[in-house]
C-alpha cells in the first residue's frame, strides 16, 4: 500500500503542524464596543449616574461610562466583572478607534508607571459611583466592629429621605441596565407570542467575604449580607438574595398544540432583578419588578412562585400582584395542604373555595403529603382521581375581577349548568324536581349534563329529615353567590390562588414555569457568566454588588438572545443593529471602516432656527 501524497510532501507537512499560541493580546472588534456602548446609552442609566455625580468636588476623572463599557466587554469575552480584567481589556484588547471613543490612552505610550496610574483611575472612577449611591459611606476595606456596622445596616432600612432617595436611584439604575435588553427584544417583536407568564424566584448570591465573627465582635465586610437558606436545605449561603423574574410559558395539557418540532416562542430572558438582604422584602421586591414591566405593555398572565412567596403577607405580594392583573399559581408546605380555613361558610381547600359539604376524603386528600408525593402525582393514580373528583365541588367564577380586584363566586349547584346536585340548595331556593326526560345515551354531552351523572352533595340524614332554618345554614348556602374582595380572607388570603391545586390546569402552568426559572438560574450559574462565583465580582459593598450583578444579568440576556436566535433560525444581525440605532436615538453622520457608527450620546435637535 502506498502512502498518501500529503505524507510525502514536506511543504504540506509543515502546514499541518500545530501553530504555537501567540503572546499578542486579543483584539476586540470595534463593532462589539460600539454595540455595547450604544446599548448602555440606550438604557438611560448613564443619565442617572451623571446626575448623581454632577457637582461633586474634585476633578471629573475617568468617565464612568468607560468603566461600565469595559465591564460589559469583560463579561462578554472573559465572563468576569472584576475591575482587574477591565483594566486589561481597556489597555490591551481595544483597537485605536474604540480607545478614542472611550478616552483610553495608547498603551504603547505608557510605561509601567503609566499603566499603573491608568489602573488607579479605573478604580477611582468606580469608587466615585459607589460612593455617590451609598446611603451610608463607611470603610469597606476592613471588618468593622459590630456596633459601627449596625449603623451602616440601619441606613439601608430607615426612612431618611436622602437615604431612601439614594436607594431608589440605585435600584432604578439596576432596573434600566436589566431592562435595556428586554426593550431590545420587545422592539424586535420577539415577545409577540408571549402570554405574559412569569416565573419568580429568589436565588442566593454568595459573598466573597467571611460571615460576622461573634467571638471577636466583628462584622463582615459585606455588612448587609446574611444567610440565604434554599428550600429543603439546612445549610445556608452567606451573601445576598437576588429576586429574579423570568419570561416563562405554560404548556398545553395534551402536548404542544402545533405539529412538528416544539420550539420556544419567545426568549426566556430575565425581566427583573432586585438585590437585597436574605429574608427581607421578598414580596415587595417582586411587586417592584412587576411594576417596571407595565410601561412596556406586556400582557399580565400567570405568576408562578415557590413556597417562599406563599408565606408572604397578602398585602405585600398576593394583593399587589392581582391588582397588576396576574393570576397566582402557588405551592404549599406540608403543614398547609388540605383544608386551610373557611370564608362565608365555604371551605378553603388548597387555595380554592369549595362547597362546605365537600366530602372530607376529597377535602383532605393532600393533608400530610410530602413534597415527593406531590411531585410524583403522575405516578399516584389514587391521588389523581381524588384531585379530579374535587373539581365539581369548587365554587365557580361568576364575574371576573373588577378595578378593586373583587370577584364573584357562585355555588356549584346554582346556575343554568350546575356541576353538582344539592338537596339543601333545592330546598332553600325551592327548586322543583326535574321532570323525567328521554336522554340519548349515545350523546356524550347530553348524558354528562343529566342530573344523575353529577355528584350529589352528601347531606346528613338528620338534616334530610328535619331541614335546618335558613339562618343557621352557611352564608354560601343562603345565597348562591358571594363576593371575595382583596383581603377578605384575612391571613388566609395568602393561600388563595387562581387554579385548583395539583389539577392538570395547575400542572400545565406551574411545572413548566418553575422549570423555566430553574433553567434560567442554571444558565446564570453555569460555566459562562456565573453569578454564584464571588471571585467574578470582587468589589466591596452592596452598591457595587448591585451594579455588577445588573451588568452580569444584562450580558447574560444578550447571550440568551443570541442562543435563541441561533436555535430558532431567526436572523438577528441586522435587527440588532437597527434596534441599537433606534435606542441610541440619533442617526450617525459617519461610519468606521467596519460599517459601525462611532458611539455617541443622544443628540438634541436644534430648534433655534
Amino acid at each position: 500500500m502506498s502512502r498518501p501524497r500529503a505524507w510525502r510532501s514536506p511543504e504540506k507537512i509543515r502546514k499541518c503542524r500545530p501553530r504555537p499560541v501567540t503572546d499578542a493580546p486579543f483584539e476586540i472588534p470595534d463593532s462589539k464596543v460600539g454595540q455595547l456602548d450604544a446599548l448602555l446609552h440606550g438604557s438611560g442609566a448613564l443619565e442617572l449616574i451623571d446626575t448623581e455625580l454632577a457637582g461633586r468636588p474634585g476633578p471629573d476623572g475617568l468617565p464612568v461610562r468607560t468603566v461600565l463599557v469595559g465591564l460589559l466587554l469583560s463579561l462578554h469575552y472573559h465572563r468576569s466583572a472584576s475591575l482587574a480584567d477591565v483594566c486589561r481589556v481597556l489597555l490591551d484588547e481595544l483597537r485605536a478607534p474604540a480607545r478614542g471613543w472611550l478616552g483610553v490612552p495608547d498603551p504603547g505610550s505608557l510605561d509601567d508607571h503609566g499603566r499603573h496610574a491608568f489602573t488607579r483611575r479605573i478604580y477611582r472612577s468606580f469608587d466615585r459611583l459607589t460612593t455617590a449611591l451609598d446611603p451610608f459611606r463607611c470603610d469597606r476595606r476592613r471588618r468593622l466592629p459590630a456596633d459601627e456596622a449596625a449603623l451602616a445596616v440601619a441606613a439601608w432600612e430607615d426612612t431618611d429621605a436622602e437615604r431612601m432617595r439614594r436607594r431608589a436611584v440605585l435600584q432604578e439604575i439596576s432596573d434600566r441596565l436589566v431592562l435595556t435588553t428586554v426593550h431590545l427584544a420587545h422592539r424586535r417583536g420577539l415577545f409577540k407570542g408571549w402570554r405574559g407568564d412569569i416565573g419568580v424566584d429568589t436565588t442566593p448570591v454568595p459573598a466573597w467575604h467571611h460571615e460576622p465573627c461573634k467571638q471577636r465582635g466583628l462584622a463582615s465586610v459585606e455588612i448587609t449580607a446574611g444567610w440565604h437558606y434554599c428550600a429543603g436545605s439546612s445549610e445556608g449561603v452567606f451573601g445576598h438574595s437576588a429576586t429574579l423574574l423570568v419570561a416563562a410559558s405554560r404548556r398545553h395539557p395534551s402536548g404542544h398544540s402545533q405539529a412538528g418540532k416544539r420550539v420556544s416562542r419567545h426568549p426566556q430572558l430575565v425581566l427583573g432583578l432586585v438585590l437585597d438582604t436574605p429574608g427581607k422584602r421578598i414580596g415587595p421586591n417582586t411587586v417592584h419588578a412587576l411594576t417596571k414591566l407595565v410601561p412596556l405593555g406586556f400582557p399580565a398572565g400567570i405568576l408562578a412562585s415557590d413556597r417562599a412567596y406563599t408565606d408572604q403577607v397578602s398585602e405585600h405580594f398576593a394583593q399587589p400582584a392581582r391588582r397588576l392583573g396576574y393570576q397566582l399559581v402557588l405551592d404549599y408546605k406540608k403543614v398547609h395542604r388540605g383544608v386551610q380555613g373557611t370564608h362565608q361558610g365555604a371551605l378553603l381547600v388548597d387555595g380554592s373555595l369549595a362547597c362546605p359539604a365537600m366530602p372530607t376524603a376529597l377535602a383532605q386528600a393532600t393533608l400530610g403529603l410530602d413534597d415527593e408525593a406531590v411531585r410524583g402525582i403522575d405516578d399516584n393514580t389514587r391521588l389523581r382521581e381524588q384531585i379530579a373528583a374535587r373539581e365539581p365541588y369548587f365554587l365557580r367564577l361568576k364575574e371576573s375581577a373588577d378595578k378593586r380586584g373583587a370577584i364573584r363566586l357562585q355555588c356549584p349547584a346554582s346556575g343554568p349548568s350546575p356541576s353538582v346536585a344539592c338537596p339543601r340548595f333545592n330546598q332553600v331556593h325551592q327548586i322543583p324536581a326535574p321532570r323525567p326526560a328521554v336522554v340519548d345515551l349515545t350523546n356524550r354531552r347530553a348524558t354528562t349534563a343529566h342530573t344523575a351523572a353529577k355528584p350529589t352533595i352528601p347531606i346528613p340524614q338528620v338534616e334530610r329529615l328535619r331541614p335546618l332554618p335558613t339562618k343557621e345554614l352557611p352564608r354560601i348556602c343562603q345565597k348562591p353567590t358571594i363576593t371575595v374582595r382583596p383581603g377578605d380572607l384575612g391571613k388566609l388570603d395568602k393561600f388563595r390562588q387562581d387554579r385548583h391545586y395539583l389539577h392538570p390546569t395547575w400542572q400545565d402552568a406551574y411545572q413548566p414555569e418553575r422549570a423555566n426559572i430553574e433553567g434560567a438560574n442554571g444558565r446564570l450559574k453555569s460555566h459562562g457568566i456565573n453569578i454564584a462565583d464571588p471571585s467574578k465580582r470582587l468589589a466591596h459593598g452592596r452598591v457595587a454588588q448591585t451594579v455588577l450583578l445588573a451588568l452580569m444579568i444584562c450580558s447574560a440576556n444578550l447571550q440568551m438572545l443570541f442562543s435563541w436566535t441561533q436555535t430558532t433560525g431567526t436572523t438577528a444581525n441586522s435587527g440588532i443593529v437597527d434596534a441599537i440605532t433606534e435606542l441610541e436615538g440619533t442617526a450617525p453622520a459617519s461610519t468606521t471602516a467596519n460599517g459601525l457608527p462611532p458611539p455617541q450620546p443622544p443628540v438634541t435637535a436644534d430648534t433655534s432656527r
